[in-house]
């Protein structure tokens, strides 16, 4: 899983971040309210945005660099 993410584009990386965060959220919630079956799926789901985020700056500076030259 850690390499998944390395294939994708710049607005895939952008909608699965968004939709990691989503789901994120959900499992706080659940967490607070009521049972998860995985507490460490949320430590999981917390590095995998990360993972994310570093990969959407690299593109992003990378593609800003190439504007530039």
């Amino acid at each position: 899983m850690k390499n998944s993410f390395k294939n994708l584009s710049f607005q895939e990386l952008k909608v699965k971040r968004d939709e990691l965060n989503r789901k994120y959220m959900e499992l706080r919630f659940q967490m607070v309210v009521g049972h998860v079956d995985n507490p460490l799926q949320k430590r999981i789901m917390r590095r995998q945005i990360a993972r994310l985020n570093t990969l959407i700056t690299e593109q992003a500076k990378s593609g800003a660099a190439e504007k530039k030259a």
